[in-house]
């Protein structure tokens, strides 16, 4: 996907933020399961986040590098811009660990990737505003912001309280050898 280099605002920016919102919504289920399928209950977590950490490798950078050398793009890296991608890339991964202990804390995938998209936009919207507060203070802001911050919370509370169970795992049958009055006689 090319992305429109006219200057002129499109609709791409929403395709790769759409990209974003399906990686992430799945990213906690396989994240899940890599740690179930790991059949290690005590390092399990450890382990799929040592294979987390490879798969930023390969994507975040080999993918940015090939890129990089592609569009014959400058090297210099100004160290504010370092810093602070670094620091994103450490607070990033730290999410991703907090996910990973919270599943062997017993949490399941709903649960807990629905209080961390629901309280995520919270904190993004707070912190926005502590940095870049509007011109009018914060009477200026308009109602319905603060109710979209309330909605987010009750709605990741109601998603995390009342979502559906999975129906009961059947037993596994378990193949019993035929006993000696019905077994065949020789």
């Amino acid at each position: 996907m090319m992305t429109d280099q006219s200057g002129k605002p499109g609709m791409t920016w929403l395709l790769f933020a759409l990209l974003t919102v399906v990686s992430w919504g799945v990213y906690g289920v396989f994240l899940h399961r890599g740690q179930i399928a790991m059949g290690d209950p005590v390092n399990g977590r450890y382990k799929a986040f040592l294979f987390v950490g490879i798969a930023y490798f390969l994507t975040a950078v080999l993918a940015p590098l090939a890129l990089l050398v592609a569009k014959g793009a400058s090297w210099n890296y100004p160290a504010s811009g370092m810093w602070w991608s670094l620091i994103a890339g450490i607070v990033g991964a730290v999410g991703a660990f907090g996910v990973l202990l919270a599943f062997g804390a017993k949490g399941t995938p709903a649960v807990v990737m629905s209080i961390v998209f629901a309280g995520a936009p919270v904190v993004n919207a707070l912190y926005s505003l502590w940095q870049h507060p509007p011109a009018g203070g914060l009477s200026s802001i308009r109602w319905p912001f603060f109710l979209g911050i309330l909605l987010a919370a009750v709605g990741g509370c109601l998603v995390t309280f009342f979502k559906p169970n999975p129906p009961p795992s059947k037993p596994k049958a378990v193949a019993s050898e035929p006993s000696s009055s019905t077994a065949p006689h020789p």
